[in-house]
């Protein structure tokens, strides 16, 4: 199986020139702990993640610099980080060396690559645009489905991904703990769901997508409060 048999593709992006609070509302809208960044031609520029914001703000309480850290750190590593902890856009607090893939890149190697780095999803360029991103959700789903439902024209994947799209664009969706499946048309949510409300909103989500047959309803209530990381 390959990136592109995974990848979401079309996923939100992020101009380089976005303030910072703007970004951090993005984020949590869509329920995301992060997104790419991207110039005005796709291409990819790097990744604002929770951690970034978060860094940003923590700035504010570190000690002050000591002169003998400064005289031995490169003074171009001085202005990047300050840059990094000062700055108001995503191109001045972004991560700009990242883990990519190509689409035939093996998801073997994505996974690896996850489990080693630490991270939560890796970019998928095309001649350096960003064409997709494959999350740790979807290397889960790919444990759960067969290899031939995720072909990128099957008509269930369509559907699947419909499903996806309109879920990302639903803040109440605990989109960290429910997984959608289609076979044959029905659409299986899995996963943990918070209440009775928000498992019959996710019917009523499903239901408005054409070419669904069915809905199930797989989720389970979670054993603690769900708090998205």
């Amino acid at each position: 199986m390959r990136a592109r048999d995974l990848m979401t593709r079309d996923p939100v992006t992020i101009p380089p020139t976005m303030p910072l609070p703007v970004i951090a509302r993005t984020l949590a809208e869509n329920g995301f702990s992060g997104a790419p960044v991207v110039d005005a031609e796709g291409r990819l520029l790097g990744m604002v993640t929770e951690s970034d914001l978060i860094r940003r703000i923590a700035s504010a309480a570190d000690s002050p610099r000591s002169w003998l850290r400064d005289f031995f750190t490169p003074a171009g590593r001085q202005a990047a980080e300050f840059s990094r902890t000062h700055g108001g856009t995503a191109a001045d607090v972004m991560t700009t060396s990242l883990v990519t893939a190509e689409e035939d890149t093996p998801i073997e190697t994505i996974a690896k690559a996850m489990e080693e780095r630490g991270i939560r999803r890796v970019p998928v360029v095309r001649d350096g645009r960003l064409a997709g991103i494959v999350s740790r959700a979807d290397l889960i789903r790919a444990l759960l489905v067969p290899a031939e439902t995720l072909a990128a024209d099957a008509p269930d994947e369509r559907i699947r991904r419909l499903v996806m799209d309109a879920m990302r664009q639903q803040p109440w969706v605990d989109a960290f703990f429910v997984f959608p499946d289609v076979r044959d048309g029905v659409v299986s949510f899995h996963g943990y769901c918070r209440n009775e409300e928000v498992r019959r909103a996710l019917r009523v989500l499903a239901e408005g997508i054409p070419g669904v047959k069915g809905v199930q309803l797989m989720v389970e209530k979670p054993p603690l409060p769900v708090i998205a990381p």
